[in-house]
């Protein structure tokens, strides 16, 4: 689909969430903000909003997630905004509730982190009911001294060269899942994933089964950039998709390019994600949940950027040359200024929400 967008991609959290809420407006959309208790660069409060349309006695819902990883919000606020501002045609439907959650880490968005104001990676926050938030993957205790040195960041860095050694000795895979997996042991480390619920997880928890009372088909397109190939998209699923799930799909781009994350294909696993909880928060509806990731650069740049922002962020000032530097780095990682990447993102984006529009309206 071809849909014409003028300068999409927000400037700052501000601005994405002031045009998010005139959006939802605009359509008549019921409308919430939940505040996480902290502030902005500007001295801005930071919130969770929240815009649902459609008819409140529909039975199938279509969520859509931005911001969670906090910088990819840029990327997820442009995609909810451009659609709610010019599809609104496809979003007035008598047979689907639409619930639009925007910035679901505020504060990650509106500082240039990735994570919360916790140091918390929130897909990594999302653990069982009773699960410990403890350990860390065997490796990891080996990695952090390379992942997170304890020193501002500095003109010679050891990182690619130390990290050779370990590429070979237990390959790129192996690698990525003792790193990426979650951990929580170290807190100033890179994939932290708490030392217990997050305020985005106690929101969650308290107000997503009121956002979608009453719908017993669910799917969920929770918005991410960083994971793939350069403007090419997949739509990751934490658990086995159903045969009824794949019949839904099958007619639609969602189809091409679902990826089970139980399979080889998925590039690892993570515990404590967002959809794997909602599995079970939203539970006896039929979710499906589906990590939509767009790729940007490749993986060991991309984990340069995290470490170079984190490293910054520990262990130096906010108004420091190299954190300004490392912010704006992970910015440009994880939302690109290209306009060919942010041309076909926006189209791709806009295209999947059709998608996951048309398979509710099939079921």
């Amino acid at each position: 689909m071809t849909v014409a967008v003028t300068d999409p991609f927000p400037s700052s959290y501000v601005t994405a969430r002031q045009r998010f809420r005139e959006a939802g407006a605009r359509l008549g959309w019921r409308q919430a903000a939940h505040a996480i208790g902290h502030v902005g660069p500007q001295g801005e409060d930071l919130t969770i909003d929240v815009a649902i349309g459609g008819p409140q006695a529909a039975r199938a819902a279509l969520l859509v997630s931005s911001g969670l990883h906090g910088v990819e919000g840029f990327f997820g606020s442009a995609v909810q905004t451009a659609a709610m501002t010019h599809m609104a045609q496809s979003l007035a439907r008598p047979d689907v509730r639409f619930v639009f959650v925007h910035a679901l880490n505020p504060y990650g968005f509106a500082w240039l982190r990735r994570v919360n104001e916790e140091n918390v990676d929130l897909n990594r926050n999302f653990l069982a009911d009773g699960e410990a938030f403890a350990g860390a993957p065997a490796s990891y205790d080996l990695l952090d001294p390379l992942l997170n040195p304890r020193h501002p960041p500095r003109g010679w860095d050891r990182y690619p060269t130390g990290a050779i050694p370990l590429l070979l000795r237990h390959g790129l895979g192996a690698l990525t899942q003792a790193v990426a997996e979650g951990q929580y042991a170290f807190p100033r480390g890179l994939f932290f994933g708490g030392a217990g619920a997050s305020r985005t997880r106690q929101i969650l928890h308290a107000h997503a089964p009121g956002w979608l009372d009453g719908c017993d088909t669910i799917l969920h397109l929770d918005l991410h950039t960083g994971l793939g190939r350069w403007a090419r998209w997949v739509a990751l699923a934490d658990d086995p998709v159903s045969p009824e799930w794949h019949a839904r799909l099958r007619d639609g781009p969602l189809h091409t390019g679902l990826v089970d994350g139980t399979t080889d294909e998925a590039a690892y696993r993570a515990r404590g994600t967002l959809t794997g909880w909602l599995v079970r928060r939203l539970a006896p509806a039929d979710y499906l949940g589906l990590c939509i990731d767009f790729g940007t650069r490749h993986p060991l740049r991309i984990l340069a950027g995290l470490r170079e922002e984190n490293q910054a962020h520990q262990w130096s000032t906010a108004d420091a040359a190299s954190t300004l530097r490392a912010k704006h780095r992970l910015l440009s990682l994880f939302c690109p200024s290209s306009t060919g990447w942010r041309d076909r993102v926006m189209q791709d984006g806009l295209a999947l929400v059709v998608a996951g529009v048309q398979a509710l309206a099939s079921r």
